[in-house]
């Protein structure tokens, strides 16, 4: 398999690799380090975390750091190529520093006698989340045009207090070859900065940061416009039929967002020694109109990620897409939902953050709706009660579970239901349907008493599916615990 380039777009792609290889590392003397290693960056806490670069081929690289009195030390390949661990404490607002050095062949230890040595300040220990997808992960707090981010004023003016919160964010760097680098340098929350990181990874740090006590570092590595494909390497994409690896760029020259595998070259593969605690994933949207192919891609792109860091069953957060009109038979977003509701059950240590709740009606229109501060939260409740343990926080709401049918009306019941159901009536985005799969809006109402729904229609007499906000636009109003929204569900497989 192979691309073709034009001239001109190869000639680009000389220039962005040459200006990466100067870029993406930062130097002293002999010893390179990626970007990423670097000042202001946030160490996952109490446990072994990666420390790489490049060096003189054959020496010896010793580390050590200020928060206690080990020497970790490694040898370089024949390239100069080094990759270690070093031991975290836990998480504190401390700044701390690693220094690290290249000691000469036959020099021993001493750090008297290193040729060379870069130290690395303002770091803090935390915890570390990945976060991708695509533009809903990467819209800033500072919004795109014609699209602002709710309450986006007094976030970043305030953000100067969030001095725990560090984010990196990743360029849109694509490669048809898995790539070594990659720039992205890690930044201080503050309003200088913090308009240009990702709105929805901002609020779900900022809500971590608060309830644990300890900083957050996010890598943001998200591309508005690519698909679960773009995110797979060429190995796995090469066994889908449907994958053409056609050259695809803009007039410019620079990748189309569509093309498969290049942000897995470009931006995930240098990060993936990167010490994290867990991935956020918010994409889908270009995937509409594929649902079939999207949950079991989905599940393939997070084991090839898990096996990518080698970090065992990483936790893995999905953001259900939200509401919008993609046209055609009305139902093309649902079905993708429904396809990411079915990923997040079959991957294990995985969730989902329902959405359907958080648009505006004005929104129907706008793929990037404003209220991000809500998604960021959710993603947060799951991480808090999934990978941290604290149970008395609530992170999913309403799952369907089963229906009967009886007297010409639908019963319908649920998982997390602990707290019954809110509102009792007046609840709305149900529709039903009998033999003839024509579906009707249908009134719902809450059971006095009981964990149940009951459903139905006067233009349908005898029931045998139910939906419930299963359209591309249809903000449902059925919470649980903690005004949790309802899943957006169907019974049928019409």
């Amino acid at each position: 398999m192979t691309l073709k380039l034009s001239y001109k777009a190869m000639f680009r792609k000389i220039i962005t690799i040459l200006l990466l290889s100067a870029g993406a590392y930062h130097a002293s003397a002999e010893i390179r380090l990626p970007e990423i290693i670097g000042d202001g960056m946030v160490l996952q806490q109490q446990t072994s975390v990666n420390i790489w670069g490049l060096a003189s081929g054959n020496t010896t690289v010793a580390i050590s750091a200020s928060w206690n009195d080990s020497t970790y030390t490694t040898k370089c390949d024949a390239d100069g190529h080094w990759i270690t661990k070093i031991d975290t404490p836990a998480g504190g607002m401390a700044p701390q520093s690693i220094t690290i050095s290249e000691i000469p062949a036959g020099a021993g230890l001493s750090m008297g006698k290193a040729c060379s040595s870069v130290t690395v300040g303002n770091i803090l220990i935390g915890e570390v989340w990945f976060c991708s997808g695509q533009s809903n992960m990467e819209m800033p707090l500072d919004g795109f045009w014609d699209c602002p981010v709710e309450g986006s004023a007094e976030e970043i003016a305030l953000s100067g207090k969030m001095e725990g919160i560090r984010m990196a964010t990743i360029p849109k760097t694509g490669f048809s070859e898995p790539q070594e680098t990659v720039s992205g340098k890690w930044m201080v929350s503050s309003p200088e900065n913090t308009r240009w990181f990702s709105a929805t990874a901002y609020h779900f740090a900022k809500m971590l940061h608060s309830v644990l006590g300890v900083p957050v570092g996010i890598i943001n590595c998200s591309w508005g416009g690519s698909t679960v494909e773009g995110w797979l390497p060429q190995e796995i994409l090469s066994g889908y039929e449907d994958i053409s690896f056609r050259m695809q760029t803009l007039e410019d020259g620079s990748w189309d967002a569509s093309t498969p595998m290049i942000m897995f070259n470009g931006m995930l593969h240098p990060l993936r020694h990167y010490t994290i605690k867990g991935f956020c994933w918010y994409q889908g949207e270009s995937n509409v109109g594929r649902h079939e192919t999207y949950s079991d891609r989905l599940q393939t792109m997070v084991s090839t990620w898990r096996d990518l860091w080698g970090q065992g069953d990483l936790p893995f957060y999905i953001v259900e897409i939200a509401p919008y009109l993609y046209g055609g038979d009305g139902t093309a977003g649902a079905r993708l939902r429904e396809a990411q509701f079915r990923a997040s059950r079959a991957i294990s240590n995985s969730g989902i953050v329902c959405t359907n709740d958080l648009v505006y009606q004005y929104e129907n229109t706008q793929i990037h709706p404003c209220r991000k501060e809500k998604v960021g939260q959710r993603l947060a409740y799951l991480a808090l009660n999934r990978s941290y343990g604290v149970a008395s926080i609530d992170c999913e709401g309403p799952v369907f579970r089963e229906m009967r049918i009886e007297d010409g009306e639908a019963f319908l019941y649920f998982d997390n239901d602990r707290a019954g159901f809110s509102p009792w009536n007046g609840i709305e985005g149900f529709e039903i349907a009998g033999e003839d799969k024509v579906f009707h809006p249908a009134s719902a109402s809450v059971l006095p008493g009981q964990k149940c729904l009951k459903v139905s229609s006067a233009d349908v007499k005898a029931p045998v599916a139910v939906r419930y906000c299963f359209k591309d636009f249809c903000p449902g109003n059925l919470t649980g615990a903690r005004n949790l929204p309802a899943y957006p569900f169907r019974t049928d497989d019409w």
